[in-house]
């Protein structure tokens, strides 16, 4: 069984409640159908019910009637969302009034939900921005405790099955912040373990990337990873977590032996945490087309609770596997 079907069975037996509001999306729609037939989550639709049942008939969904359809612009619990809302925004001078309006707006109402406790995660991105998709999470929903930073991790399914773990490992931050400094670095490593273990079901074995292993080069850039994983240890002492190291002696054997011996994740890590941003997107990228590698995510890391953000130019099975990672994401908090 690989990977993505160990993912879904996991998510059936947890039967979380997951919110799309993109309800009206044909391929959110499809995508439900799927996710309902299979059992892998309980789905919640944000839209016109009259509009969705339309479009899930025009495209003949038989399962609709196992959904949760709510209508943004008319259910029995917008004064209620409104009334956190506006607690929850105060200090930024929102009215009312003004709460009552965002509960109509999908991605809101969304995360309300969540908040409320009425749901367990979103996924959303097929029809709106990035930056739509977070705005809401990080006014309502915001990060976990003691985590300041998002991150967004890529299982990596490599046909070369001597790496990682039978060929798979995970890569993070591929694509949210930019230039972590040592302590969000830190975070991000920590975050990036927990969901490893929590959906790749992984003992996770970190792996801080630099240019410099265990002080063969020096300068600032190093400076910070070393740090990181200073803090990162200190942090989650549970984790097997070493650096700074090159990436090959992290994913090599016999160079880790030789560049860092004694290390617990030299040569077996099957987590790759880069310095920055442009680094982590650049590699997974490298790694997907030139390896032939399978790229799973991004698989958002840090918010109190799990909402993931789609490509608008996703699959219905790209759809369907982040709703089941979502769900293992919500079981595992």
């Amino acid at each position: 069984m690989d990977l993505l079907q160990k993912i879904k069975e996991s998510a059936k037996l947890h039967n979380k409640k997951i919110v799309l509001p993109e309800g009206t999306e044909e391929r959110t729609l499809q995508a439900t159908e799927i996710l309902l037939e299979e059992g892998i989550a309980q789905i919640i639709l944000i839209g016109d019910p009259k509009e969705i049942m339309a479009e899930a008939n025009r495209l003949g969904l038989k399962n609709m009637d196992k959904a949760i359809i709510v209508d943004p612009k008319n259910h029995d619990k917008m004064e209620a969302y409104a009334e956190i809302l506006c607690e929850l925004r105060k200090k930024k001078g929102m009215t009312m009034e003004q709460a009552m309006e965002l509960t109509k707006d999908p991605l809101y109402l969304a995360t309300l939900m969540i908040k409320a406790g009425d749901a367990d995660g979103e996924v959303a991105g097929a029809r709106n921005a990035t930056g739509d998709v977070l705005r809401p999470a990080f006014q309502i929903v915001k990060t976990m405790p003691g985590i300041s930073v998002v991150s967004g991790a890529f299982i990596m399914i490599l046909k070369d099955k001597t790496f990682g773990d039978n060929g798979m490992l995970v890569f993070a931050d591929c694509a949210v912040h930019p230039n972590p400094t040592a302590s969000e670095l830190a975070e991000i490593a920590v975050a990036t373990a927990k969901t490893t273990k929590a959906i790749a079901q992984m003992e996770p074995r970190v792996a801080m990337l630099s240019f410099s292993t265990k002080g063969s080069a020096k300068h600032e850039m190093v400076d910070k990873v070393v740090e990181a994983t200073r803090l990162a240890k200190e942090m989650a002492p549970e984790f097997q977590i070493d650096g700074e190291m090159q990436a090959d002696a992290a994913i090599v054997e016999a160079i880790g032996a030789k560049k860092a011996p004694g290390s617990e994740v030299a040569g077996k890590a099957n987590v790759l945490v880069f310095p920055t941003l442009e680094v982590g997107n650049i590699s997974y990228k490298l790694v997907q087309r030139l390896a032939g590698a399978e790229a799973v995510g991004p698989v958002l890391q840090g918010m109190a609770a799990p909402i993931n953000d789609l490509s608008r130019g996703c699959s219905v099975s790209d759809i369907v596997n982040l709703v089941a990672i979502t769900a293992n994401q919500a079981a595992g908090m």
